[in-house]
């Protein structure tokens, strides 16, 4: 499945889309049932819209979108849904080029000085942003390593969402134990419709 995406993804950013599956009689097939092969967790950015960048149709992914790929109990249940009720083998942490939730987490931290990282971290867990709770974590573990760039930021992020994915859930941590799921990370790039597949 997701040599499929890659595929699909390819055709979108050589600009020769197919937009499969996106006919009646497909609509019709999937008025009693949904066999989506993969769930996204994507970003809620308007320009990054899985099923397009992908060049999938009607039933192919089960798709959760949140500002900065935010996990909390209700995305996570959502994936669980996808994995245990609909058998989905593949989950897809998709982040993005250009990312605001990145962008507005950096900012929020900026003000600070890198010496003081106790108050860094407390800037960090009392947010009362979940955005700046998860994503600034990310932007935090990035400066640390030695990285200051918002690609790296936005790299570290999707790798920390992964973690904490199967951390926070048992059922999906035990499909990947069972082998009955495959997670991957990959980030889209804005400027070239490109997805970079990454690896951790």
């Amino acid at each position: 499945m997701w040599s499929r995406l890659l595929a699909g993804n390819r055709r979108f950013a050589q600009g020769q889309p197919e937009h499969p599956w996106q006919d009646p009689a497909t609509r019709e097939s999937l008025i009693d049932a949904q066999h989506p092969d993969a769930a996204v967790l994507s970003c809620g950015d308007s320009r990054v819209p899985p099923e397009i960048i992908f060049d999938q149709g009607l039933g192919d992914m089960f798709v959760v979108r949140t500002a900065g790929e935010v996990l909390d109990s209700a995305v996570v249940s959502s994936l669980e849904f996808a994995v245990d009720t609909l058998h989905t083998s593949l989950v897809v942490v998709l982040g993005h080029e250009h990312c605001g939730a990145i962008q507005s987490a950096v900012a929020a931290l900026s003000p600070l000085d890198e010496e003081r990282l106790d108050e860094l971290d407390r800037l960090v867990t009392d947010s009362p942003s979940p955005i700046i709770r998860s994503v600034g974590g990310s932007v935090l573990e990035s400066r640390r390593a030695g990285l200051d760039d918002t690609d790296d930021f936005e790299r570290v992020h999707i790798a920390r969402t992964i973690e904490r994915l199967v951390t926070e859930s048992e059922s999906i941590s035990a499909a990947l134990g069972e082998g009955r799921l495959r997670i991957v990370g990959a980030r889209y790039r804005v400027s070239d419709g490109v997805v970079e597949v990454l690896s951790f």
